[in-house]
């Protein structure tokens, strides 16, 4: 059935707002050290890893495998967002001023509004409000630990921890090279306030992140977009009150700025996955409607196994993505790839 209209607001979208610190490249850096499954994936080789490792001090070594064990880094990104830190001498005194409950409370996860009661009660210790809150992330791979560890550790031991494995990190690690990094990040965030002006906040979103496709949420008014160096090329996601978060890689071209002909990393792959017959035809089918595996398979011709390997390939490219089962090719994706051709040979 027909739907009849009979209102003229347009569909809401979202504000963006940029935002970037030497600090969150150090708990992202911290973040990225403990998370050993992915070290082979991202663009700073294992080599690099496994230096610092090597160079650490003994102390900062012990705080490493603290945040391994209990993935406390998330509890330092969501300490960074509670303020504009100017320094690290004042995230240390934020966070020592805080009562037990206030920090619990802040370093707990935002899951929605629905249950900021349980995230109150649970920074309290009270055990239902944990066993809910663990329960509704079930399907998070490390939120229900995390969840029960924050609630039941003793705040003041986790001040110290905090403070000092972010310290630590920064005098050993992020110091050395912290002109050449704020460089790379704030050439990254002019960039993309150059963009914020042509394009729709989606298109933004989208750009930066070199192909997540963010539709606008009711109860979601802003989006955080945190440029990173350490952690290319991945894209981290996270959710605040009325913020989604995206901690996205900056672009190549920040990060040899003298280069004007370096094509942005996500370009590249997008035209690679594009440089292919049978990709190309796939394209032209999802082109005309959302498809299965199955479907595709019998259209084309081709072994399951090829197909789904030449999928893998576009959604990597953020060109294809899954909703409702089926394969998709994201909105706006090749209208948007035409800006970024053109802004690459513009530059």
């Amino acid at each position: 059935m027909d739907v009849l209209q009979t209102t003229s607001r347009e569909r809401e979208t979202y504000q963006v707002k940029l935002h970037y610190s030497i600090l969150w490249e150090c708990a992202l850096g911290i973040a990225a050290i403990t998370n050993t499954r992915l070290l082979d994936t991202l663009d700073k080789p294992k080599e690099y890893w496994m230096q610092i490792r090597e160079s650490i001090s003994a102390a900062l070594s012990e705080e490493l495998e603290f945040v391994e064990k209990n993935n406390t880094w998330k509890a330092l990104l969501q300490i960074l967002h509670q303020q504009e830190f100017s320094s690290l001498e004042t995230f240390e005194q934020y966070v020592q001023g805080l009562t037990d409950t206030e920090l619990k409370f802040i370093c707990l996860p935002f899951v929605g509004g629905h249950y900021q009661t349980d995230r109150e009660q649970a920074a309290q210790g009270e055990t239902k409000a944990v066993k809910e809150l663990m329960r509704v992330t079930e399907h998070n791979p490390f939120f229900p630990a995390y969840i029960e560890f924050i609630s039941t550790c003793e705040a003041e031991s986790l001040k110290k921890h905090l403070t000092k494995v972010m310290n630590s990190w920064y005098q050993e690690v992020g110091k050395e090279k912290q002109q050449e990094t704020e460089a790379i990040l704030e050439k990254d965030y002019q960039s993309k306030k150059e963009r914020q002006q042509k394009v729709s906040s989606e298109e933004l979103v989208q750009w930066a992140t070199g192909g997540v496709t963010y539709i606008p949420e009711p109860s979601v008014h802003t989006v955080l977009l945190i440029p990173q160096y350490i952690y290319r090329p991945w894209n981290i996601e996270a959710d605040i009150e009325g913020t989604k978060v995206f901690y996205y890689p900056v672009a190549n071209e920040s990060v040899s700025p003298s280069d004007r002909y370096m094509p942005d990393y996500f370009l590249v792959q997008k035209y690679k996955a594009l440089g292919d017959e049978v990709r190309l035809k796939m394209v032209k089918l999802l082109s005309e409607h959302p498809r299965t595996l199955q479907d595709m398979t019998e259209r084309l011709d081709i072994g399951k196994s090829t197909i789904h390997h030449h999928l893998k390939i576009l959604r990597a490219a953020k060109i294809v993505e899954i909703r409702d089962s089926k394969y998709c090719l994201k909105k706006n994706v090749f209208s948007l790839l035409a800006k970024e051709f053109d802004w690459y040979l513009e530059k």
